[in-house]
């Protein structure tokens, strides 16, 4: 059994899927995902399906809904009610007994973590393989076809911001093992996909710098620069600034490339900009 959450919703068995037509099966069976192995609650599912105004039914409505997705799990497994072995209920809720392994977001989690261990080795090609191995999970928009509530789209949240801090962490190590000119078109696209993410852009300065193309790091300045302006109504960062003016110097930029804030720090600038006005 392999369940995708990274993307489009994926559930199948035995070559045979059980994902709900329905929107809150398919609700119902995320959440389940995310917490596969550990029992959910009823009233979390409530949360997930109608936030803080269930209908004086739902936990009937939340009993049928286990029953639409048990049903199409054991058209998936050819063996009536072999569902209930899967699909769990439990003294307050239900759990999804699915090995984690069997969960791309848990695949996802293990890589990330195998990755971050290997960095505190001071291991970067293993590092780069494992964070790229990570990334590589991913098919799309995680949910993307899920009518997400409050508390998917929490979790959705969270690995998007997982997401970039691994993608930052993967370009850092590649930069630092000298794979410059192969980041480049990697990073052209990034920087026009996140055009307000500082950290890609410091990247992407980096890399055209020691390509030898200085002038091409000083216009995507200018260009981040006037977006930023138009944008937030703030100019870059200090730390980019300064790797600016490094570049403008003729200097080479430092070798790690952690040179701006971190992944909020746009948002809290432009936060504080907002505030001030």
């Amino acid at each position: 059994m392999d369940i995708g959450l990274l993307g489009p919703l994926q559930a199948q068995t035995h070559g045979h899927t059980f994902v709900p037509t329905a929107a809150k099966p398919r609700q119902i069976l995320a959440l389940l995902a995310f917490g596969a192995g550990r029992m959910v609650t009823v009233s979390t599912l409530m949360t997930e399906l109608w936030n803080d105004a269930p209908p004086p039914s739902a936990a009937t409505t939340v009993q049928t809904y286990v029953l639409q997705i048990r049903k199409g799990l054991d058209a998936a497994l050819g063996e009536p009610g072999a569902a209930k072995n899967v699909l769990v209920t439990r003294h307050g809720g239900y759990s999804l007994d699915v090995p984690l392994g069997h969960v791309d977001v848990h695949g996802f989690e293990r890589l990330a973590g195998a990755g971050r261990a290997a960095a505190e080795q001071g291991d970067s090609e293993t590092v780069s393989r494992l964070l790229a191995n990570a990334l590589g999970m991913w098919r799309g928009v995680p949910l993307s076809d899920v009518r997400a509530g409050p508390i998917l789209r929490r979790e959705v949240v969270r690995l998007n911001e997982m997401r970039l801090s691994l993608l930052d962490a993967r370009i850092e190590t590649d930069l630092a093992r000298g794979r410059h000119g192969d980041l480049l078109g990697e990073l052209t696209m990034l920087t026009a996909a996140y055009p307000l993410n500082e950290n890609l852009w410091a990247h992407f300065l980096t890399a055209l710098h020691r390509t030898g193309h200085r002038w091409r790091a000083l216009e995507a300045y200018r260009r981040l620069r006037d977006i930023m302006v138009e944008e937030l109504g703030l100019e870059p960062s200090s730390r980019l600034r300064r790797l600016h003016q490094a570049i403008l110097s003729g200097d080479g930029p430092e070798q790690r490339t952690g040179l701006v804030d971190g992944p909020q720090t746009t948002a809290v600038r432009r936060g504080k900009a907002i505030a001030a006005r």
